[in-house]
C-alpha cells in the first residue's frame, strides 16, 4: 500500500495527536484564563447571560481541560468536557444571538465547530503515546485493523 494511502506508523500518528493535543490545549486554556478571573461575571452585559455558577463552568473547564488535554492526562475526560463546552457556547450564546456559521471579522460559531470536532476526535483516538496517560496507565495504543500499533 502506499505511504499517501496507507495508514500511518504508530510512532508518527501518536507524533500528531501529541501536536494536536498541545496547540489546541493552549489554546484553550488562553481562551479561558481571561474568564477564569472573573468566573462568575465574566458574561455581564451579554444579552441572556448565563447564571453565573454555568460561567464558571465554562471558565474552568476551558482552562483545566486544556491543561489536562495538552498533558495527555485523563484526556478523554477533558475532550468531554472541552466538546460540551463548545456545546453550551454555540447553544448559549451564538444561536440565540443568531451568529452565522462563518463570518470573517465578526461574531460566529466556527471556532467553537473545530474545537468541538477537534474534542470528540482526541475523545475518539485517545491521548496517543506521547501522553502522561500513556506514562501513567500504560494504555496508548490499541491494535489497528491492519494489525500494526496505532495510538490511542
Amino acid at each position: 500500500m502506499s505511504r499517501l494511502t496507507g495508514p500511518a506508523p504508530a510512532s508518527l500518528l501518536s507524533a500528531a495527536i501529541l501536536a494536536v493535543r498541545v496547540v489546541v490545549g493552549v489554546a484553550f486554556v488562553l481562551h479561558g484564563w481571561p474568564k477564569a478571573q472573573n468566573p462568575f461575571g465574566w458574561m455581564d452585559g451579554m444579552e441572556n447571560a448565563p447564571p453565573g455558577i454555568l460561567q464558571a463552568a465554562g471558565a474552568f473547564a476551558e482552562v483545566g481541560g486544556g491543561v489536562l488535554l495538552a498533558a495527555g492526562l485523563l484526556t478523554r475526560v477533558a475532550a468531554v468536557l472541552l466538546a460540551g463546552t463548545m456545546v453550551a457556547a454555540v447553544a448559549l450564546v451564538h444561536f440565540p444571538k443568531g451568529d452565522p456559521f462563518v463570518a470573517p471579522g465578526k461574531p460566529n460559531w466556527e471556532l467553537a465547530a473545530v474545537y468541538f470536532v477537534v474534542s470528540l476526535l482526541i475523545l475518539a483516538t485517545g491521548p496517543g503515546r506521547f501522553s502522561l496517560d500513556a506514562m501513567l496507565f500504560g494504555r496508548c495504543c490499541v491494535k489497528t485493523p491492519s494489525g500494526a500499533a496505532g495510538g490511542r
